[in-house]
């Protein structure tokens, strides 16, 4: 698949234009290149309840708007809204259910969505279901009467397996519910929901979409006019909208983001071939590897297979813990997605709170580790890599 032009007033553009420039024009007064950032929390309005767009700055602000638009065009949707974080997203498509609804998801979702499903939402008297995504046959036996909303990551974190989005938005519309997908690890560059089949785009923009670890956001993309209406209502009133500083820290991002998406992809393929020769590697888990189950899947729906990768050592917790605690360029870090390459273990970080058993019997192994992958010299990274297994099992 690779179609990054878009139906709409960008149609002429490519994605890779489209990055820099879609919802950014010089500022009309002054001429300013880059989107100002408008620190603003209130504005004068003309009379009582006739405003010139903007009243107060959770409902919107400038500099917010120029962001909004600007992911909207790369993920080919009509509305955008962005958050104050990635769970602050996550939490707004979540708003839409009620008590007594159910939520397919997958067993190998995001620490963090996983918690928010099982230790807030369930409190609601809202139920989760957790499948094999990889399978259409298990999502489609998951859903019920009550199933309102099918909630996917693909590439998943951190097992990196592929669902089928066409495929999956189907048995949800089948069944009347809504299809949302994490799109983080991809990002717009590489997969595009929405053309598939989606109905709402969620992502991290603390990760590949800002681009320089140095900003925390979310965001909500969808072609439905009804639907946008109803995540900007609980955009405004639960508040958890970012301020016009982490708006233009990711739109400084977006520009790059094509530039940087290509070196994180070619670095990923090289790592993960030469992890997947190495003899302390039992597994390695990356959908641009022929030997991947996902990867006919991934070839069709994604340009490129990314820059995030994990792989499994035949190694205890504590073994593990040494290997991702003795590396000198990969920094030991919780996130993703940045120019510098981060290494985790997800057991005692980022899915600690996922029960041990639920989490073994998910694949998420004592022994496995997951990279984010940088844009630095790839020889350096292996070489990196090589010193810290060595160190550890050897």
């Amino acid at each position: 698949m690779d179609d990054r032009e878009r139906d709409g007033d960008d149609d002429q553009y490519r994605l890779e234009t489209r990055s820099i420039h879609a919802g950014q024009d010089p500022d009309a007064e002054t001429g300013a290149l880059m989107t100002p950032i408008h620190a603003n929390s209130t504005y004068e309005q003309d009379a009582p309840g006739e405003h010139r767009g903007y009243e107060y700055s959770r409902t919107g602000n400038p500099t917010r708007t120029d962001l909004e638009a600007n992911l909207a065009s790369l993920e080919n949707a009509d509305y955008g809204r962005a958050f104050a974080s990635g769970m602050a997203s996550i939490n707004t498509v979540l708003n839409l259910l009620s008590a007594g609804d159910h939520v397919v998801t997958g067993t190998d979702v995001y620490g963090g969505t996983h918690r928010i499903f099982t230790q807030v939402y369930e409190e609601y008297d809202i139920e989760f279901t957790f499948v094999d995504m990889t399978d259409l046959d298990e999502i489609e036996g998951a859903f019920q009467e009550n199933t309102e909303l099918l909630w996917l990551e693909t590439p998943t974190n951190p097992l990196m397996s592929i669902v089928d989005i066409a495929g999956a938005s189907e048995i949800a519309h089948a069944h009347d519910a809504l299809c949302a997908i994490d799109n983080t690890f991809a990002t717009p560059y590489l997969q595009r929901p929405l053309d598939l089949g989606a109905d709402i785009v969620s992502h991290s923009l603390t990760k590949y979409l800002g681009g320089h670890s140095d900003v925390v956001g979310g965001a909500l993309l969808t072609n439905d006019e009804d639907l946008d209406e109803r995540l900007g209502f609980y955009q405004n009133s639960v508040g958890a909208t970012p301020g016009p500083f982490e708006s233009f820290l990711v739109l400084r991002g977006t520009k790059t983001l094509p530039v940087r998406m290509d070196r994180h992809c070619e670095n990923a393929r090289a790592i993960a071939a030469w992890l997947d020769d190495h003899p302390d590697v039992d597994r390695v888990y990356y959908p641009g590897l022929d030997s991947h189950p996902g990867h006919e899947i991934a070839a069709e729906q994604m340009d490129d297979f990314g820059g995030m990768l994990s792989f499994e050592l035949d190694a205890s917790l504590e073994e593990a813990s040494e290997v991702v605690s003795n590396t000198e360029i990969f920094t030991l870090a919780e996130s993703l997605g940045g120019v510098e390459s981060l290494i985790e273990q997800p057991a005692p970080m980022t899915h600690a709170a996922i029960p041990r058993e639920e989490r073994i019997a998910a694949g998420l192994t004592d022994g496995l580790i997951r990279v984010s992958v940088g844009i630095e010299h790839v020889d350096d990274l292996i070489d990196d890599l090589d010193g810290a297994i060595e160190s550890a099992l050897d």
